[in-house]
C-alpha cells in the first residue's frame, strides 16, 4: 500500500511523524514511478508549512489531488494542508486589505488570520473514518497564523484555546472539517496522527490494510525518513554530512552527544525585538545540521511559530517541550525540558529567546524572561542586536550594558553579534571597545541583507524556502560555525531567581 506525503518547497515533512504512515514522497511532478499519484496512491497526507505563500502546489498537483478526492481516496490536510483544501485563504494579516489565495475547493471552508500556538485537547464532534468509535477528546498542538475557519463543511473538531493573537482569551475554534463524501479531512491539529493511536488504527482500517500491509507501511516509512534526512530543506541541493563521535578527522565530531548525556545548549538572545533572532537561529540551525550534528530547536515562551523556519532546514520535529514556559505562557518548564533533552538524540540545542532578554524580568510571575531561563540552568548566550534602527555605536553601548547585567546575574555571554550591519568600517572601529568592556573575544557581524518585502518574517506571508535559504547562505558566509558550536554548554537546572532577587539587580 502507498500513502503519499507531499514533499514540496515550503512543507515541513519532519515537523511530525504523521503516525509513521507515509510511504512515498510526492514531488512537484505529481508522479510515482512515472505514474500519476491518483492511480498509484491509496491515500495522501498534505503537511503544514508555507504551501500557499511558496506557491508550491502547481496545476499538475492540484489536478492529481482533485482526482484522488473524486475517486473517494482518503486525503488528510494538516494546517496549511487543511487551508489548501478549502475555498480560499486570506493571508493579509498585516495588510490594509485582504490578500486572498484560492484553494482546491474540496472543503467548503474559508480561512482568515488567527494566531494560536496552544497545546490542545480537542473535542470530536462528528463521525469520520478517523474518528469512528472515539468517544474521548484527542490531543495535539496548534502552530498557525491563519486559523480562523468559517464555512459550511461539516465540523469534525473543536479546539478550546487559552491564547489567541498574543492575548489571553478563552475560546473554542473549529480545528477540523470533513467533506460531504467523507474522504477529505482537514485539521489544524499537528500531531493528530502521532498522539492518538486510535485515529491511526481507524485510518488503516479505512484503507483496508491487513497485518502484512501495516508491517510493510512502517518499513517503507523508515526508508522514507532516511531519504528525507539526507538534505537540508527541500530541493536545496545541500546534503547533510554523516558524522560520528569517533570521526577524528572531523572537527565537529567532538560535539556529538553520548547517549544519556546532556546535549550542548546555547540561547540566541537579543537586546530587543526585530534584532533578527529567528533569522540567525535559522541559519545556525541549518549550518550545524549540514555538518552532521542533530540540532534541536526550542523557543522561550509560547510563539513556537518562530522555530519552524529552523525545523524546515533541519527536518526536525516540533517536540512536546519545544515551548519553554515563562509564567503562565508556554508548554513545559525548563527543568522538565532539560530532563527530556538528556534522553533526546540532539547533539546541540539552539534556544531562541523572546523579545529582549530582560523583557518580563520584573514580572512577579517568575520566570518571565529569557534571562531568567538561562540563569536557572547555566545556559550560555549569544547576544544579538539589530543595528539598523539605533546605529552601530548605540548598539555597542547597549550590548555592553546588557552583557554586564547578564554576567551580574550569572549568565555567561559567549559571543556578541551585530546584525544588519550597514557599514563594516564603523563596526571594526567599535570591536576593540566592546572587547575591552566585556572581555569577550567573539565579536561577530552579519551585514544588512535584503529580505523580500513579503516573505521575510513569521508575521507577514513568510516563505520557509526563501527565508531558510537566505539565512543559511548568510551564516555560512559570515560566521565560523565551529566557534558557535564551542559556545554551547551542558545545562543543569539549579533554581529560578525570585522576584526579590531580580529587583536587587536594578
Amino acid at each position: 500500500m502507498k500513502i503519499g506525503l507531499t514533499y514540496l518547497k515550503g512543507t515541513v515533512p519532519g515537523f511530525e511523524d504523521f503516525g509513521n504512515l507515509p510511504t512515498n514522497l510526492i514531488k512537484s511532478n505529481g508522479l510515482i514511478n512515472g505514474l500519476p499519484i491518483h492511480k498509484e496512491l491509496d491515500a495522501l497526507i498534505i503537511p503544514g508549512g508555507t504551501l500557499i505563500e511558496s506557491n508550491s502546489l502547481n496545476d499538475n498537483i492540484f489536478k492529481e489531488i482533485k482526482l484522488m478526492a473524486k475517486e473517494g481516496k482518503p486525503i488528510i490536510g494538516i494546517c496549511a494542508g487543511y487551508q489548501i483544501l478549502g475555498n480560499q485563504i486570506d493571508i493579509g494579516r498585516n495588510s490594509p486589505a485582504p490578500i486572498i489565495k484560492k484553494g482546491l475547493e474540496l472543503l467548503d471552508v474559508e480561512f482568515s488570520p488567527l494566531i494560536s500556538n496552544d497545546r490542545v485537547t480537542a473535542e470530536v464532534v462528528s463521525k469520520s473514518y478517523l474518528t469512528n468509535n472515539i468517544k474521548e477528546d484527542i490531543t495535539g498542538f496548534h502552530c498557525h497564523t491563519y486559523g480562523l475557519v468559517k464555512g459550511n463543511a461539516k465540523t469534525l473538531f473543536y479546539s478550546p484555546i487559552k491564547r489567541m493573537n498574543y492575548g489571553d482569551v478563552k475560546n473554542k475554534i473549529i480545528s477540523g472539517s470533513l467533506n460531504d463524501d467523507g474522504n477529505v479531512i482537514g485539521t489544524m491539529l499537528h500531531n493528530l496522527l502521532d498522539e492518538n493511536p486510535e485515529v491511526v488504527k481507524n485510518f488503516l482500517n479505512f484503507i483496508g490494510a491487513n497485518e502484512k500491509d501495516i508491517e510493510n507501511i512502517y518499513f517503507k516509512n523508515k526508508e522514507l525518513k532516511v531519504k528525507i534526512n539526507k538534505e537540508i530543506g527541500i530541493e536545496s541541493g545541500i546534503s547533510i554530512n554523516q558524522l560520528s563521535s569517533n570521526d577524528i578527522n572531523n572537527p565537529f565530531s567532538e560535539f556529538k552527544k553520548i547517549k544519556g548525556n546532556m546535549p550542548l545548549c546555547i540561547c540566541i538572545g537579543s537586546i530587543g525585538s526585530d534584532s533578527g533572532k529567528t533569522f540567525i537561529t535559522t541559519g545556525l540551525a541549518g549550518a550545524l545540521r549540514h555538518r552532521g550534528l542533530n540540532v534541536g530547536i526550542l523557543k522561550v515562551g509560547p510563539d513556537v511559530r518562530d522555530t519552524v523556519t529552523s525545523l524546515y532546514l533541519t527536518k526536525g520535529k516540533m517536540e512536546e517541550y519545544a515551548s519553554i514556559k515563562i509564567g503562565h505562557l508556554g508548554w513545559v518548564d525548563i527543568k522538565e525540558t532539560l530532563n527530556k533533552l538528556k534522553e533526546s538524540q540532539y547533539d546541540i540545542v539552539l534556544i531562541e529567546g523572546v523579545m529582549s532578554v530582560f523583557t518580563g524580568f520584573l514580572n512577579k510571575k517568575t520566570p518571565y524572561s529569557a534571562a531568567e531561563i538561562c540563569a536557572s540552568s547555566n545556559i550560555p548566550m549569544l547576544l544579538i542586536s539589530g543595528v539598523n534602527k539605533e546605529g552601530i555605536e548605540s548598539a555597542a553601548v547597549n550590548l555592553i550594558s546588557h552583557t554586564k547585567m547578564l554576567n551580574k546575574i550569572g549568565i555567561d555571554v559567549k559571543g556578541i553579534l551585530f546584525n544588519k550591519v550597514y557599514d563594516m568600517k564603523i563596526f571594526n572601529e567599535v570591536i576593540s571597545y566592546v572587547e575591552k568592556e566585556t572581555g569577550i573575544n567573539n565579536i561577530l557581524a552579519i551585514p544588512k541583507v535584503k529580505l523580500e518585502k513579503r516573505g521575510g518574517t513569521p508575521e507577514i506571508e513568510i516563505r520557509y524556502d526563501l527565508f531558510g535559504k537566505l539565512a543559511l547562505e548568510v551564516i555560512e558566509e559570515h560566521i565560523n560555525i565551529q566557534k558557535i558550536a564551542k559556545m554551547g554548554n551542558k545545562p543543569l537546572f539549579n533554581k529560578y531567581l525570585t522576584f526579590e532577587e531580580n529587583k536587587s539587580f536594578f
